[in-house]
């Protein structure tokens, strides 16, 4: 009886398979000539470019030193890494071939020009909401960019999950697609927000979680997730910043990678913002929007009142550790970190982020406190002209955690961080073998 059972559910299994693989069949579509430059407008081309930067595609798709859009960057995934794919207009290792139909169908559908599958680390889950006019446009755009002959490492994947086909599975599972709905009982700045964020920007790949198939849990939309060892905090109302994420602070911060009241970017963030939303291609009144649909979902202006407060408060304590004698912890803190951080005006500087107000603090975890601590912040991580010296070779892994739980009970009111000391060893080994 047992065998007869095993038996049927290997074929009842193998029929599930192949009824999968049947479905995921697409067909191949015919290679064309590279499109001439003149064959696209000028205006098209100008509208690409500002997509283009606005959804920060040259940083999943360039590596590091490499030519622009030239494919070879990893993004690291649960599964392994997926590299971005060169998308100049090259006819042997690019999209030079691609006809706009193949193009449309791969932003739209998740589907390459020889019919395979593309894996979600490619949002075509996003871009399925894109106009059609601005899917030509990006076309124009990329087809329109020197052509480099670079092919990119093979994805890291194992078996199962490196099989293409099996995407249709997941496409069932999760994928729908459809254009951009605008809600009508919003002003039309709050809808270009929406659409530039949801469809062409996916802010929720990052700060949103996932479940363990790589989906976004979409009834936990822009509650925050953990991204290649940093949290990205929640977008929402549950976001823990002391202050909230005002339109002028928002805009301030997408467009330079700074804000005086929330501090520094960092991470992955960083070429968000600094090979997308900050380059000229992308006007103010994108960013404006951006910033008015993400303030209005944390409801920041109704929590508007409580900025003065917080802010004068955080102000009289920061300089707290120079007056606290006979306590080591602030007097390592003093030693360290009060001479970059210390404001003594009516409102915090830029420059010097005030981190009684930085949401590294009033996180659940101490987890982007200790990855700033330990690795500092380069001029080529955080906004121009601000930079952090790295402590990895100069605090303990006791030092680091004795930093973390003095600034987490004097400048915050959340509970203690639990077994830091463990979490700064962790990191820090983390940080070691990525080098």
């Amino acid at each position: 009886m047992i065998r007869r059972i095993a038996i049927a559910i290997l074929a009842v299994a193998l029929l599930g398979m192949a009824g999968l693989l049947l479905l995921s069949r697409r067909p191949v579509i015919g290679p064309i000539g590279r499109p001439v430059p003149e064959s696209f407008s000028a205006g098209s081309i100008a509208q690409g470019e500002t997509l283009a930067a606005a959804g920060h595609c040259a940083s999943c798709h360039t590596r590091p030193g490499g030519q622009p859009f030239a494919g070879g960057y990893g993004v690291n995934t649960p599964f392994g890494i997926i590299y971005g794919t060169n998308i100049t207009p090259d006819a042997k290792t690019g999209i030079g071939t691609w006809s706009l139909e193949a193009f449309e169908r791969a932003m739209r559908e998740g589907v390459a020009r020889d019919g395979s599958h593309l894996f979600p680390a490619f949002p075509y889950y996003a871009y399925t909401k894109l106009s059609d006019d601005d899917v030509k446009a990006l076309y124009a755009y990329l087809m329109t960019r020197t052509a480099a002959t670079a092919a990119v490492p093979a994805n890291t994947l194992p078996f199962p999950f490196k099989i293409r086909a099996l995407q249709e599975g997941w496409k069932i599972l999760f994928f729908e697609g459809g254009r951009f709905q605008a809600n009508p009982s919003k002003s039309d700045e709050w809808n270009r927000g929406a659409y530039l964020a949801e469809a062409l920007s996916d802010c929720s790949a990052c700060h949103t979680p996932r479940n363990a198939l790589g989906a976004e849990k979409t009834g936990h939309a822009y509650a925050g997730a953990v991204i290649d060892g940093w949290i990205a905090p929640a977008l929402n109302d549950a976001n823990p910043s002391p202050v909230p994420w005002t339109q002028e602070e928002l805009f301030s911060y997408l467009r330079t990678g700074g804000s005086r009241l929330h501090g520094t970017t960092g991470a992955t963030m960083t070429p968000v913002i600094r090979e997308g939303l900050a380059l000229p291609a992308v006007p103010d009144s994108d960013v404006h929007a951006i910033a008015v649909y993400f303030s209005d979902m944390d409801h920041a202006g109704t929590r508007a009142c409580s900025i003065e407060v917080a802010t004068r408060e955080a102000l009289a304590n920061s300089s707290l550790a120079s007056v606290q004698e006979y306590d080591a912890d602030a007097e390592l803190y003093a030693a360290a970190c009060i001479a970059c951080h210390y404001n003594s005006g009516m409102v915090p500087l830029a420059a010097r982020p005030e981190l009684a107000l930085n949401s590294a603090l009033s996180l659940p975890e101490p987890t982007n406190f200790l990855q700033v601590v330990l690795n500092g912040v380069s001029a080529r991580e955080g906004a121009p002209g601000l930079v952090m010296p790295a402590y990895a070779s100069s605090l303990s892994d006791g030092d680091i955690a004795r930093l973390a739980a003095y600034l987490r009970r004097t400048r915050t009111k959340c509970p203690p961080w639990s077994d830091v000391e463990n979490k700064v060893s962790a990191i820090r080994r983390q940080s070691t073998a990525s080098q």
